[in-house]
């Protein structure tokens, strides 16, 4: 049976990713491990990410055994294992809704590229932004999309649309057979179960940030 990761484990599971591909990339593979097999401590990694090591051990236990006794963790088993966990191992095709700042800049962006993610196309209802290219990506017309769709894969759509036109876009990505959503939107977005919904709620953010920013100027 399937060992069960807990939802507070699962959602440090990035930051653990992000950080064994940052000294992946940074050492190029080859200078800051030992000869033969690659070997990273609990005591390294909850330096760099600020977790105790005890929180580390922790976690990683709930994935697997990935230690050397008296060394550390198995550096490239732990890192497949934790793309496993988080679906790395696929290549996910993208869809950006809004071809305006917020989706240029997405489109942009290397992140996708560098964990597997393919920006395929942009959809926007602006005839001066329709059949344009960012980053050699096309955008096309909102209302071809599900010609679109059945041309090339999508997995995720990215919405960066105004607000009120939020859960238009959200129901014909549905409608499109596209089951994964990336929402830049304040907008509560109303989805069927089997859709996976991620919000990136800028403003709440703001307001965040200036609650904590308020409270710190008022001590």
């Amino acid at each position: 049976m399937k060992k069960k990761i807990s939802k507070a484990t699962l959602e440090r599971m990035p930051y653990y990713y992000s950080t064994l591909k940052k000294i992946e990339e940074a050492d190029g593979g080859k200078h800051i491990f030992p000869v033969g097999e690659k070997i990273i401590s609990s005591s390294e990694l909850a330096a760099i990410l600020g977790f105790s090591p005890e929180q580390v051990r922790k976690d990683i236990a709930e994935l697997g055994q990935f230690g050397v006794k008296g060394a550390g963790y198995r550096f490239d088993r732990l890192r497949r294992a934790i793309e496993k966990v988080l679906g790395l191992q696929y290549r996910w095709y993208v869809a950006i809704f809004g071809a305006g700042r917020l989706g240029s800049a997405l489109a942009y962006g290397d992140d996708f590229q560098r964990l597997g993610f393919t920006v395929t196309a942009l959809f926007d209802v602006d005839e001066n932004l329709i059949g344009k290219k960012i980053n050699d990506v096309k955008v096309y017309n909102f209302a071809d999309l599900n010609s679109v769709a059945k041309r090339k894969i999508i997995d995720i759509g990215v919405i960066t649309v105004p607000e009120d036109s939020a859960q238009i876009v959200a129901d014909s990505l549905i409608q499109a057979g596209i089951k994964g959503i990336w929402n830049f939107t304040a907008a509560k977005l109303t989805v069927p179960p089997e859709v996976a919904v991620v919000n990136e709620n800028l403003s709440m953010s703001l307001m965040n940030i200036s609650c904590r920013l308020s409270l710190v100027n008022s001590k």
